[in-house]
């Protein structure tokens, strides 16, 4: 769970700022996106349009793997 202590001379922006930062490098804000049960439309599609373009770089990546090897 991120947490921060505020220094003296820190102003509330700047302790927000790193409590932000904290929160993103542990991912609480993508996984509690992940668990949730419903899923909106512009949220399937960008997933779907991930999953294609990995499916198409790996494609791409074994067909030059195997042009190599000729």
């Amino acid at each position: 769970m991120p947490g921060i202590k505020v220094k003296e001379s820190e102003s509330f922006e700047e302790a927000y700022r790193r409590f932000k930062k904290q929160c993103d490098r542990s991912l609480i804000v993508t996984e509690t996106r992940a668990r949730r049960y419903f899923e909106s439309n512009p949220e399937k599609k960008k997933k779907q349009k991930i999953n294609a373009r990995k499916k198409m770089l790996k494609k791409l990546y074994m067909l030059r793997r195997y042009e190599s090897r000729l």
